[in-house]
């Protein structure tokens, strides 16, 4: 049996507090310094109705990604770091990178060129590449947290739609100062044209890169991570620059002719790819919850109801209709814990994780029987899943109250009667499955049977 090493008190606070706060206060001053930079060019008026405006679009982006990632959400704090990282870095790392460029280019080729090659030639490696950045640390220092193409997309959608805000603000802010007392409607045309018909276009671009990382964390091999990488980065350039393009040098005709004919297909074509992902990450979880059930991990009534999102969704609709909101969203911290081991079992069984794949077994089981008592210390909250009458005599755990007067979970599950399991788990199935181990503490206790010797701790 391997015994896990368990992370300091000290150096786990620096490790999950410390860092997420200071990333989020540097990038944050990123973002403040851009925004001082494109007040010091549009001024501080034009940068507040900017901002104003461009908070209308990306509220509904972000929504949308968020609404993609609800199979297994990823952890809001990373989120909010891929958000502020295309806000904050990404956008000062292009606006330095980007302006020397196109200076650079006014000096060697003649004024007036800069802006054209800056937009076609410049802008689309740059701003790829910085956006790029961030997913290639998550792969790089934190591949677990990427399970496949989705979480992908959604992490880029999130550091493109962070970075298409910052860029919004300079272009409506320098929309409403150009247009004071000529063009009142400047401000809304480019609203229109930015928020209405192509708020997903930096999201789009960004999203190659995205499936390529979520292909790329699959992949056993370091060389072949390396060749997806690029070329997903490759086609987000190929995809930018022509948007960029069809702009700059071609007329209003040629732009909505590269919008119809290729940026909505393939628009419309990730959609397809994420809505095929997700059914594929459906069946993986449904695929694995027997194994739990069989090992005792999970109760085989709550089998149903995880394995879809809907049952899911009702599950939680009923806990907190009868016991509140802390108690549905303990079942929600279960249910992803489910999700976790789910593909991560998943992910060894194809040979994608080879290094420690017993320890991070070990470790996620015990999150996941973390997770599992502290939804049965809430009243009615795995009860909810039971199909039948609880046991005679049984009553639900008791909440013990920990120092400092606040309610810690129930330690074990309930017990089982002497005829039987639990209410909701079923027959017994007989021995765990190939590689699920012995019932960790979830069977019945002494004197009440239990698995053949072979399968005893």
């Amino acid at each position: 049996m391997t015994q896990t090493v368990a992370i300091p008190t000290r150096q786990r606070h620096r490790r999950v507090v410390l860092a997420p706060v200071i990333g989020l206060v540097v990038l944050a001053i990123c973002g403040l310094v851009v925004v001082g930079l494109v007040a010091a060019r549009i001024g501080v008026g034009a940068v507040f109705v900017g901002a104003i405006c461009a908070l209308l679009p990306v509220g509904p982006v972000v929504a949308a990604f968020l609404w993609v990632d609800r199979w297994e959400p990823e952890p809001p704090r990373l989120l909010q770091l891929a958000f502020l990282w295309g806000a904050g870095f990404a956008a000062l790392s292009a606006l330095l990178i980007n302006s020397s460029a196109a200076l650079a280019a006014d000096d060697l080729l003649g004024r007036g060129t800069g802006d054209v090659l800056g937009a076609v030639a410049i802008a689309p490696f740059v701003e790829e590449a910085v956006k790029g950045l961030f997913l290639v640390g998550l792969l790089v220092f934190m591949r677990r947290e990427i399970d496949g193409i989705v979480d992908g997309i959604v992490y880029a959608g999130l550091v493109a739609a962070g970075f298409a805000f910052t860029e919004n603000i300079l272009y409506m802010g320098r929309a409403f100062a150009e247009g004071v007392g000529t063009e009142t409607g400047s401000v809304l045309t480019v609203l229109v044209l930015r928020g209405v018909f192509s708020p997903f276009a930096h999201p789009l671009f960004t999203s190659m890169t995205g499936i390529a990382v979520g292909l790329a964390a699959g992949s056993r091999r370091v060389g072949t991570r390396v060749l997806w990488v690029l070329g997903g980065y490759l086609c987000a350039v190929a995809l930018h620059a022509l948007w960029n393009g069809s702009a700059t040098l071609g007329g209003s005709g040629t732009f909505i002719t590269v919008y119809v004919a290729i940026m909505l297909p393939v628009f419309v074509a990730t959609i397809v790819l994420i809505i095929w992902q997700r059914r594929r990450e459906q069946r993986t979880v449904a695929d694995q919850l027997p194994g739990f059930a069989a090992a005792g991990w999970i109760a085989q009534s709550e089998v149903e109801l995880l394995a879809s999102l809907a049952g899911r969704r009702g599950w939680r609709r009923a806990v907190r209709s009868r016991s509140g909101p802390a108690a549905a969203r303990a079942v929600a911290e279960y249910q992803a814990a489910v999700t976790e081991m789910a593909f991560m079992r998943a992910r060894i069984a194809r040979g994608a994780v080879q290094q420690r794949a017993q320890q991070r077994n070990d470790e996620m089981l015990l999150l996941l029987k973390k997770a599992r008592a502290k939804a049965l210390g809430m009243p009615d909250a795995l009860s909810a899943a039971w199909k039948q009458a609880p046991p005679p005599g049984w009553e639900p755990p008791t909440i013990m109250v920990a120092p400092g007067g606040r309610p810690a979970p129930a330690p074990t599950p309930p017990p089982w009667p002497a005829q039987g399991p639990g209410p909701g788990y079923g027959p017994r199935p007989g021995p765990p499955p190939p590689g699920y181990g012995p019932r960790p503490g979830y069977g019945p206790p002494p004197g009440h049977g239990g698995p053949p010797p072979s399968h005893r701790p």
